[in-house]
């Protein structure tokens, strides 16, 4: 019997009250990435009446030599990588023209400009084939952003662009680009995260593809890596998960952070003022610190669990990125606050160059971002809200499921839905709920539901939001228990009716004493689980895998199939492998009886563990056979193990982050258990 599966058919009506709209209807605004055509306008206006100090900023971006309709294209590539290099600069220097001839057409009308940045943005759209090397998802999150916003730009400005041209861009941000980037970058620093987020926040708005634009918007916010917002500005002081690092790259951090907020402000979305603007904290810290004065410091380990700073780094101190234009006139001028160390670092630098190196951030914000007026948040009052975003849900073992959002700009008012399949039919929960959280505790336990939410305010009401899932409790016929008393007690598990998701610490299965998250079932004799792991990993410490053992004491008699890496002497290229272990009496230490050899493409690139990967774990008396596939189709025997284990047993998925100091996070789907 296949308990997941069978979960899933246990679904009763509800009374119709409304239908869902289908996701399609959320329609995007556009153009809707770094400029919308408010900012244009506001921006032509200041131009032609020479406007201090957006003027200022304007000759600068018009001086620029990427700036220009007569720049000569450096590419296209086939093929373009990071570490080793192959073309990076090349790409980095015509995205950034794409973009800066893109947006001199929009500012000034001038056809030769738009027919520069079409020209780049087809023929890279064209020829690039593929982005490599071990940096690739970096390579991928900084110079396709550029692209992506001059073709916004182009395709939604009447710039000529052909719709063969925007058929083909279109096709080559979702082949090309979204590939390298779709699972992030958990195992890097958070400026990698933050990268590949704010990319395919972008190709989602320019796609129209709203699964992909919240793929985006669900990492930023409760994202497993370094680069999720409360990942990276890690505390309530403001301090960043690189300001042990260098002050480059955390300022290339918050950067990306920021650019991710405005889009989403475009769309509607106040992702400024998630977690009690969070964004402007870390901002303000990182630009105090860079004035010369002191802020506070506490070592913390990283989410990767390879970056331990013992102190704030003083390397690349007071040298400003352009960065800080964006933030201070988003929190001070649109929204009223105060960002006095913001304020500064934009007025030191103002008016703000080109964001260097390469293609690394846009720069130019003295021109881009410079208001005197907060129109954006005064207009939304009178517009019916875009529908909240982001939506996740968490579920209490005891007490129903809470679902958050990301608020609407403009909204007054939410109401909460919530249906037994994605599609509906939806049935009202609550009306007039003010803030971005609800609690529901009338659910039945152990059923899946689905929930969307709409914003109102005096202008009318929104579309349904994009639904998210829970399992109220858990899934029938399954537990969740912590094994060890150590590192796992920091451990949650969810289900979402189609795959489990384990937050867990503890070192693993190992010598006398486990320490891991366990999620399981009960097997009476005979049978084989089956799961897929789903990418990726956030500590890159992680064990993980298939376990069968009598009970739930750390010493426990059992045999298990897991994916667990080895040290290779280098800190950033671990050895990941497959392995059968067992554990014959609770006497006896834990034996490593079967090893696949080490995994590599597709299962792990470049020591990473990026790929889907199948495990089975088999019982047929007291004879137990470990299994791996990379399609679910193909199965390597890893080996088989003897152990005299009682008839009915426990059954399931173990997680463990593999350090004491912190949590790993690990996706399970296509569970079955057959008996």
């Amino acid at each position: 019997m296949n308990y997941i599966r069978g979960l899933c058919l246990l679904l009763c009506g509800f009374l119709l009250i409304c239908p869902f709209d289908d996701v399609k209807a959320q329609a995007f605004i556009h153009p809707g990435l770094l400029q919308n055509k408010g900012d244009i306008e506001r921006m032509k206006v200041a131009i032609k009446e020479k406007q201090g100090p957006v003027y200022s900023g304007f000759l600068v971006f018009q001086a620029h030599p990427q700036s220009q309709s007569n720049y000569y294209i450096q590419g296209p590539m086939k093929m373009v990588g990071r570490n080793p290099t192959i073309g990076q600069g090349i790409y980095d220097a015509d995205a950034n023209a794409a973009y800066q001839n893109a947006l001199m057409w929009a500012l000034t009308g001038q056809q030769e400009y738009a027919n520069k940045a079409i020209e780049i943005v087809n023929a890279w759209s064209s020829t690039l084939k593929s982005i490599t090397g071990r940096d690739a998802v970096l390579m991928a999150g900084l110079g396709p952003f550029k692209m992506v916003n001059a073709a916004e730009i182009l395709r939604y400005t009447h710039s000529g662009w052909s719709a063969a041209g925007i058929e083909n861009t279109e096709k080559h941000f979702r082949k090309v680009i979204y590939p390298v980037i779709k699972d992030f970058a958990p195992f890097a620093n958070g400026n990698w995260d933050a990268a590949a987020m704010k990319t395919m926040m972008a190709i989602g708005v320019f796609c129209n593809d709203r699964p992909i634009f919240e793929r985006a918007l669900h990492y930023y916010i409760n994202g497993a890596g370094d680069g999720s917002l409360v990942n990276y500005i890690i505390n309530e002081a403001g301090q960043c998960q690189e300001s042990g690092r260098d002050q480059s790259h955390t300022q290339l951090g918050i950067a990306h952070l920021g650019d991710c907020a405005e889009m989403a402000w475009h769309q509607g979305l106040n992702l400024y003022a998630y977690a009690d603007n969070r964004l402007l904290k870390g901002f303000e810290y990182t630009a105090k610190y860079n004035l010369g004065q002191d802020v506070p410091y506490a070592p913390a380990m990283d989410k990767t669990g390879k970056y331990m700073h013992q102190q704030l780094s003083t390397e690349g101190g007071g040298r400003l990125r352009a960065v800080y234009e964006q933030i201070y006139n988003h929190y001070v001028k649109r929204m009223g606050l105060a960002a006095p160390y913001t304020q500064q670092a934009a007025e030191k630098i103002r008016p703000e160059q080109q964001g260097l190196p390469g293609a690394d951030h846009v720069g130019f914000g003295t021109l881009l971002y410079t208001r005197t007026t907060a129109t954006d948040r005064d207009d939304s009052i009178h517009t019916i809200p875009a529908a909240p975003a982001g939506l996740l849900a968490q579920t209490s073992l005891t007490d129903g499921n809470t679902i958050t959002w990301v608020a609407s700009t403009g909204a007054k008012y939410y109401t909460i839905k919530r249906a037994e399949q994605k599609n509906g039919p939806y049935s009202v929960l609550a009306r007039n709920i003010v803030n971005s959280l609800y609690h529901d505790n009338k659910g039945a336990n152990n059923r899946t539901y689905y929930y969307t939410v709409s914003a109102s305010n005096i202008s009318g009401e929104s579309v349904n939001a994009y639904p998210v899932s829970i399992t109220t409790g858990f899934p029938a016929n399954w537990e969740q228990a912590n094994i060890g008393d150590e590192g796992a007690q920091k451990g949650t598990a969810s289900f979402d009716g189609q795959q489990f998701t384990i937050i867990a610490g503890g070192k693993g299965i190992e010598a006398t004493h486990d320490q891991f998250k366990f999620v399981y079932t009960t097997l009476n004799g005979n049978g084989t689980i089956t799961a897929r792991y789903v990418p990726q990993i956030s500590s890159q410490f992680t064990g993980f895998g298939l376990v069968i053992r009598e009970g739930l004491a750390d010493n426990a008699s059992e045999v298990a199939c897991i994916i667990k890496p080895e040290s290779s002497g280098q800190l950033e290229a671990p050895q990941w492998y497959t392995r059968l272990l067992s554990r014959a009496t609770s006497d006896d230490k834990v034996k490593i009886v079967a090893s696949n050899p080490e995994l590599s493409e597709p299962v792990v690139a470049f020591s990473r563990l990026t790929g889907y990967y199948w495990l089975r774990l088999q019982r047929r008396g007291n004879e137990f056979s470990g299994y791996s596939s990379v399609d679910g189709k193909s199965w390597t025997k890893i080996g088989s193990a003897t152990c005299r284990l009682k008839k009915q047993v426990s059954v399931g998925l173990a997680v463990s982050s593999g350090l004491a100091a912190i949590s790993t996070t690990v996706g399970f789907d296509n569970i079955d258990l057959k008996l």
